[in-house]
């Protein structure tokens, strides 16, 4: 992951190195030929993810000017987000989300939490699936990814959630999906979490942005440092509301996106969200000049 563009690009070669440094382990080699296990890790796949997402944003600042109109990013891209307009220095988030990886992956006994992805009904229909599943078990489950009108992930404890998955097929929903994953993410079961990255991020430096970043938790965009790291906080137990934030921009007069890091997950669910806003990414260095072309053009993206 990331060797193509650390290959390719002194500037992405140059973010590589900086995140060995900045973490005193080799998070390039780690990403470039694994273990795989190693890599999975909730701590290293953090810093890992984020490195690489900025490696392919430098790349492609050195081809075009980017300059979006706003920034986002789907929970941990939220952290590449404001590093790329400036908000966040990249060492200080690679620190930052490698705490936030050990404390989500120390929030919970392993085995205790779960996380499913429902399909093929409303939000509103999961949610109440969740709250009649919890009421029943005495256990937490709650949307945590709002990822578009017929896909909401849940999570909580494995017991509710379960339950809400069956809650929600006999409500219509299409196909309940469990997902692979080291921990709850966005839910309330992730509190000492949030508790924990708060007293890290007190200790780190935010800039005005110069571009407001829509915000995981609010759906709005924001341009007050001072507000930055509690919404960062915050978005550890609240559910990402990309649906909503993807409407925002759009109403803003958002018309393209272009998405940048590993994979194109987020392109597919803007798709699904609002086929009116046309989609570029960037996921690999082969990709790297329709990106220029697509981020140089006369209209401003906003950049997930």
């Amino acid at each position: 992951m990331g060797r193509d563009a650390a290959l390719a690009s002194p500037a992405a070669r140059a973010v590589f190195e900086a995140a060995d440094a900045a973490l005193g382990l080799p998070l390039s080699r780690l990403c470039f030929e694994g273990p795989e296990d190693e890599l999975r890790r909730t701590e290293i796949q953090q810093p890992a993810i984020l490195a690489t997402s900025v490696a392919l944003l430098r790349a492609l600042e050195e081809r075009a000017p980017v300059a979006p109109a706003f920034v986002a990013g789907h929970s941990l891209g939220e952290y590449t987000a404001l590093v790329a307009v400036a908000a966040l220095d990249f060492e200080d988030a690679l620190r930052l989300v490698q705490a936030r990886g050990r404390f989500m992956q120390e929030a919970v006994p392993e085995g205790r939490g779960a996380m499913a992805a429902v399909m093929g009904c409303a939000p509103e229909v999961v949610a109440e699936a969740c709250q009649r599943a919890a009421a029943q078990t005495g256990r937490v489950v709650a949307p945590a990814n709002y990822n578009g009108p017929g896909q909401t992930v849940i999570s909580g404890d494995a017991a509710a959630v379960e339950s809400a998955c069956t809650r929600a097929r006999e409500a219509g929903a299409r196909r309940t999906l469990p997902l692979e994953v080291s921990a709850p993410f966005h839910c309330a079961l992730m509190a000492p979490a949030a508790e924990k990255l708060a007293l890290e991020l007190s200790r780190v430096r935010f800039a005005a942005p110069r571009a407001p970043v829509v915000a995981n938790v609010t759906a709005a965009p924001c341009s007050d440092p001072a507000e930055l790291p509690r919404l960062l906080e915050r978005q550890v137990t609240a559910p990402v509301r990309f649906t909503e934030m993807i409407e925002r921009m759009a109403r803003d007069g958002v018309t393209r996106v272009l998405e940048i890091g590993p994979g194109r997950v987020l392109s597919g669910l803007v798709a699904r969200i609002d086929r009116g806003i046309a989609r570029g990414a960037l996921s690999t260095i082969g990709g790297l000049d329709e990106a220029a072309a697509f981020a140089a053009s006369s209209d401003r993206p906003a950049a997930s």
